[in-house]
């Protein structure tokens, strides 16, 4: 967790938190190691699917900053 805590910037309630939705949802399992512990995804398609949000994400963000582009050119007619 300290990992993703250094990662991401949050703090380490918001992270547990976080974690503990998705182990009860069954997105991520938790492992103890010694002292620590390890989180899990459980199935690999969670990162396809990330990865196709993340494009549609992409592609919709491109289309607002064309549309924005569009018009301001419009107002400097």
């Amino acid at each position: 967790m300290t990992e993703i805590i250094q990662e991401t910037g949050l703090g380490q309630a918001n992270v547990s938190k976080h974690l503990k939705v998705l182990m009860q949802a069954g997105i991520v399992t938790r492992k103890p190691q010694g002292i620590s512990v390890s989180y899990q995804i459980t199935d690999p398609i969670i990162f396809e699917l990330c990865e196709l949000v993340c494009d549609r994400l992409a592609i919709r963000l491109q289309e607002q900053t064309q549309q924005l582009e569009q018009l301001q050119a419009l107002r400097h007619l």
